[in-house]
């Protein structure tokens, strides 16, 4: 069974190395991009410092509240649940409908026909009172 779900905020627990050369320190934060076999691995987003652009498109440092600004990726690896801690999970940093997408992305075909049934079941509870 998987310890985290897809959007989840995470941080390493330990250093791994990125792609492109070099190491993501311990304490990066990330966010899970990808669920492998159940929660064997994932594909996470981790992500460096505050930055913006300039006007000729090129990186400065910058801080949160600047506009414009955003936390530059500095790679999207692979992580295993050992060197992850979750920090926020995706349910407080995604809309409802986004985090309900996400978690239907999980579920069987027939899984999700049930849910589908449920909705539209609401709907028309929904529909009835609001008739009266």
């Amino acid at each position: 069974m998987k310890k985290f779900n897809l959007f989840d905020g995470v941080k390493l627990t330990e250093e791994i190395p990125l792609t492109d050369g070099g190491k993501a320190p311990v304490g990066i934060v990330g966010a899970i991009v990808e669920v492998l076999n159940d929660g064997e691995a994932y594909i996470v987003e981790l992500f460096g410092g505050w930055v913006k652009y300039d006007e000729q498109g090129n990186f400065l440092p910058a801080t949160q509240d600047e506009e414009g600004s955003f936390m530059e990726t500095i790679g999207v690896e692979t992580a295993y649940p050992q060197q992850l801690v979750l920090t926020v999970p995706a349910r407080e940093t995604m809309g409802v409908r986004a985090h309900l997408a996400a978690l239907l992305d999980d579920l069987s075909d027939d899984l999700v026909a049930e849910v589908r049934d449920f909705a539209e079941f609401l709907r028309y509870k929904h529909q009835q009172k609001s008739a009266s």
